[in-house]
């Protein structure tokens, strides 16, 4: 492996302005709230899913690149995994409850 390509988490410094810029962009495209360590998170679930060692060039290729609806993909699955896990904590509770009721 040539010294060149490194795992993408160590290029994140190098590419602070670039998601920056994506920051900027997606915000004018409308996308209140949308922020450097989101677009990052986005990126290794999204794009670098299979493939975390890369070049830094192909890195800020991935982020340049990366498209509205991309990251609107990814927010809408990461809330909707929130959501299932605060139904499942909601009902592990009731259970906690309902057992200790039924104990007394």
């Amino acid at each position: 492996m040539d010294h060149y390509t490194r795992h993408v988490d160590e290029w994140r410094n190098e590419t602070y302005e670039v998601l920056q810029s994506k920051v900027d962009e997606l915000k004018l495209l409308g996308y209140d709230g949308v922020n450097a360590e989101e677009i990052w998170t986005c990126l290794l679930a999204k794009v670098w899913k299979k493939e975390k060692r890369l070049r830094l060039h192909q890195v800020i290729q991935d982020i340049l690149h990366l498209s509205g609806s991309t990251y609107m993909s990814y927010l809408t699955v990461e809330a909707q995994k929130q959501a299932n896990n605060d139904d499942l904590f909601q009902q592990i509770g009731a259970l906690e409850v309902a057992t200790e009721e039924g104990q007394k």
